[in-house]
């Protein structure tokens, strides 16, 4: 079925990292997230600038390049911004109609239309700014049958030997959130509304998402008949600096927060993730005793909510499991959320105010509270 958006938009084709060491951070993404690496571009693909891998579970796609040497144009967003999220790609039936769409209503250009090929056939993509350094992609294979996209060869077992262990259960991803600077969450919103033909899906402000210490609020906003959710955040005026002003300064400006995956079974994941050692915030067991009273039945057991620290939220629709990492790296930037949906679709906005006290404990801890 078409889409009936602005900018007709099928799905998030894949996020790219750019990070100082890809083939060590691809490392990390196999052996505690439990993706598969499966193409890599670089000098011996003929790749001159920068070398590349491409990793994969269920539906996600995540792309990890790095510099070859301090004269990729890009090798700044290292000393600015760290290991972070540089693309967020985004699968279109015409890449050319596309960018022409959006630049026409006022996108600033980064990569015109282009078109590569090789043996395995035509890839097109095109690049627009969102905000802060982050970009969007918009990419086209429908005659590329390739593994990823030319320049990428599918990986070489002397290079990662084939893993022994499964994946987590990773599917999908669900949103992607982006932090901005205080007053800018509207101009991001009418952005994606007047540019990108999304619409605001929900509205998250300063009551709802508030400690003693701090606040932030957040729109969110979707395309894509719904398949692409991003939630943007601005922080709002507070005692004390809050997450959002931490991750500006460490970030060193706007930026993709953190990536929710989507899994069928939130407990095996937990348990998996764990047991690979990815380190969750938890939050105080008072929470789970006012649980029952919150969010009515659900199918899981609340002790074993309690035990892997899985936080649970319902609204009229259904209800939802959530946990989300500590930062994957030294800055306090980039993490992750698991989610599973039980019908809801909602953000668990009844978890805000327990999953911010865990962000600022940790705060605290690093003293930028």
């Amino acid at each position: 079925m078409k889409s009936k958006d602005l900018l007709p938009l099928r799905r998030i084709d894949h996020v790219r990292f750019f990070v100082g060491n890809a083939r060590q951070s691809a490392y990390f993404y196999r052996n505690a997230f439990g993706f598969d690496v499966v193409a890599y571009a670089g000098l011996e693909t003929r790749l001159r600038h920068e070398a590349g891998y491409v990793l994969r579970q269920g539906d996600i796609t995540f792309v990890l390049a790095s510099p070859l040497s301090g004269g990729h144009p890009e090798s700044r967003r290292l000393i600015l911004h760290g290991d972070g999220v540089q693309d967020i790609a985004l699968e279109v039936d015409d890449v050319k109609a596309a960018h022409e769409s959006a630049v026409s209503r006022g996108a600033v250009s980064v990569h015109p239309p282009t078109l590569l090929e090789d043996e395995s056939g035509v890839y097109e993509f095109a690049t627009i700014k969102a905000y802060g350094d982050t970009t969007h992609t918009f990419v086209n294979r429908d005659r590329y049958h390739g593994v990823f996209a030319p320049g990428y060869k599918p990986l070489d077992a002397d290079r990662y030997s084939p893993r022994t262990f499964s994946s987590v259960g990773l599917k999908a991803i669900d949103h992607i959130v982006g932090n901005v600077e205080e007053g800018k969450m509207d101009e991001w919103v009418r952005f994606y509304e007047k540019v990108m033909g999304f619409t605001q899906l929900v509205h998250f402000d300063d009551k709802d998402i508030s400690t003693e210490y701090t606040a932030l609020m957040s729109k969110v906003v979707q395309g894509g008949n719904g398949q692409i959710k991003f939630p943007i955040n601005e922080p709002a005026q507070s005692r004390r600096r809050s997450q959002i002003e931490e991750y500006l300064e460490f970030y060193g400006g706007p930026g993709v927060q953190h990536i929710a995956l989507a899994c069928d079974d939130i407990i095996e994941t937990v348990r998996a993730l764990r047991q690979n050692d990815v380190s969750f915030l938890r939050v105080p067991a008072a929470y789970y005793e006012m649980l029952p009273d919150r969010v009515g039945r659900i199918d899981e057991d609340m002790g074993e909510l309690a035990e892997l620290g899985i936080l649970a939220d319902r609204d009229e629709e259904g209800y939802l499991l959530q946990i989300f990492t500590k930062p994957v790296e030294d800055r306090p930037t980039l993490f992750f959320e698991v989610i599973e949906r039980r019908g809801s679709r909602s953000f668990g906005k009844g978890n805000f105010k327990a999953l911010f006290e865990a962000i600022e404990r940790e705060q605290a801890r690093r003293g930028t509270l």
